[in-house]
């Protein structure tokens, strides 16, 4: 349930919300679990965000990029330039949001993995929420590779499928992969609807949809399904909010090790990926 003081949350659903809003308000007010904010701006906050999740992963789907390992990635060298592993560094001197959104302007010219997709989503929202001013001021000198990402953006996490809500990190694990193609270990899926999920490389499917496509990809003779884990993602959206009144003192969090699309750690302001941790 949601608790705001002093709100009759009783009237949430008659604030003028979008449908998406609606519904993560209809889920969370069911839910065991007491989600207390400080106020109803703090909570159209993280539905702002949420929505705006969702969208930039319908708008990766249908920007043309290609799908890609590290080793054959491509990016807008107007932008980035393209390291030896295979990750995009912004060029000194580009503005940031204006590099993120050419990812989605011309996505004919990038091709990245799952991991690196979901970073470039969060990084899309996180714009279109709080304004590309803001955005530049505190996300410079970006690397988009595996789970890297600007310390800037914290990721909450848990382990309760049943408290999944739209615009949610989630994780398809293929535990059988063919080692040949050690890309489809899992697949890092947005939560866009009821059974509905953003993948990139497999795309906007079902669970089971994303399940068969992974299922594939097994070894030869492996009866061994791949399946949705209980990994449940997304930004600290308070630690977010605070950016747009330009507080930025946060606690650095773990970040969730996710195996498939590489190995996330915390390391400083950063996470790395780890290919000597890979099976």
């Amino acid at each position: 349930m949601i608790e705001i003081a002093g709100v009759n949350t009783g009237q949430l659903n008659t604030l003028g919300l979008s449908e998406l809003e609606r519904n993560v308000i209809a889920a969370k007010q069911k839910s065991p679990v007491v989600y207390r904010y400080n106020s109803l701006d703090d909570l159209k906050f993280e539905l702002r965000m949420r929505s705006n999740i969702v969208n930039a992963a319908k708008a990766l789907h249908d920007s043309g990029v290609d799908f890609a390992g590290f080793d054959n990635s491509r990016c807008n060298e107007r932008y980035w330039i393209r390291t030896d592993r295979g990750g995009f560094q912004l060029r000194r001197g580009v503005s940031p949001s204006a590099a993120i959104n050419d990812i989605f302007h011309n996505g004919g010219q990038y091709a990245f993995e799952c991991a690196t997709a979901i970073i470039i989503v969060l990084y899309k929202a996180i714009i279109d929420t709080l304004g590309e001013s803001v955005f530049d001021r505190y996300f410079q000198d970006l690397l988009l590779w595996d789970w890297n990402y600007d310390r800037n953006l914290r990721l909450v996490s848990n382990s309760n499928l049943a408290e999944a809500f739209l615009g949610d990190i989630l994780y398809f694990r293929n535990p059988d992969y063919n080692p040949r193609t050690p890309e489809w270990q899992g697949e890092n899926v947005v939560k866009l609807g009821n059974d509905l999920y953003y993948g990139h490389g497999i795309g906007i499917t079902s669970s089971q949809g994303m399940i068969t496509a992974l299922n594939g990809a097994r070894k030869h003779g492996s009866k061994t399904s791949a399946y949705l884990s209980n990994e449940v993602i997304h930004p600290d959206f308070d630690d977010l909010q605070r950016l747009q009144y330009g507080r930025d003192n946060r606690i650095v969090a773990a970040v969730p090790k996710h195996r498939g699309c590489g190995v996330a750690a915390r390391i400083g302001a950063k996470t790395y990926r780890d290919p000597s941790r890979e099976a």
